[in-house]
């Protein structure tokens, strides 16, 4: 806008003013007023290392969860805890163990169970043993031969009338049962993963209809529900790293 100076001539007014003097802010190279840049958001802060503890009892294949764990949480460490039955609450209401893989019946009392599957039942024999000859075997098959049942038997009781019971103690564990049996001394049941934990060249694994199966469950500690069990409960129940609960 001009404006009039003395003698007459015109005054042209200085770019970036305006009416009154008052100066406009500068512009930024896209023409627009320059404004401050936003500050960036501070990195989150590393986790703390951490371990969660997993038991498992004999038998119980939890590879594949393992690693999972493992990719999904490298930062925490998975330590494997072995158990036996005879001790897994105590394991669990202790916390020995973060969560566990079970054999159910088990005192539900102060814990969180998760049935996961259950395992059908095998006669464990000598290789040499006539009962090898057939691939399934019925209950009246077993009449005359010895059942051993170890004192860690997992199974419910077993209805295999016409067997006879050993002439010693039973054996204290599965393990020393199985070496029994590998000897030429009578068959026992067990679940079918229990018969692949302790599988020998000299032993056969047949299975026998109508047989209790034993059921594998996931428990923890209800006072003890931390993320970190949560999360490997998701893995167990096959949800993602990107999951809705």
């Amino acid at each position: 806008m001009a404006q009039t100076g003395r003698g007459g001539g015109r005054r042209r007014t200085p770019p970036g003013s305006a009416k009154g003097g008052a100066k406009r802010p500068a512009p930024g190279k896209s023409g627009q007023p320059h404004r401050p840049r936003p500050t960036p958001a501070p990195a989150p802060a590393p986790e703390a290392p951490r371990t969660f503890r997993l038991g498992a009892i004999p038998g119980a294949t939890p590879g594949k969860w393992i690693d999972r764990w493992r990719e999904r949480l490298p930062h925490v460490e998975l330590v494997y805890v072995p158990l036996d039955v005879a001790s897994q609450r105590e394991a669990i209401l202790s916390g020995t163990v973060d969560a566990a893989l079970i054999r159910l019946p088990i005192d539900k009392t102060d814990l969180h169970v998760i049935r996961l599957y259950d395992e059908e039942s095998v006669v464990v024999t000598s290789a040499d043993s006539s009962l090898t000859a057939a691939e399934e075997l019925d209950p009246s098959d077993l009449a005359g031969e010895v059942l051993i049942v170890p004192r860690d038997h997992v199974l419910d009781p077993l209805d295999l009338p016409g067997t006879q019971p050993p002439r010693f103690v039973p054996p204290e564990t599965t393990a020393d049962a199985i070496a029994t049996v590998a000897a030429g001394v009578g068959f026992l049941v067990v679940p079918l993963s229990l018969a692949r934990l302790h599988h020998r060249k000299d032993l056969e694994s047949i299975p026998l209809r109508g047989a209790p199966t034993s059921t594998v469950a996931l428990a923890w500690h209800a006072d003890r529900t931390t993320a970190d069990v949560d999360t490997f409960v998701g893995i167990v129940r096959g949800r993602t790293a990107h999951s809705s609960r």
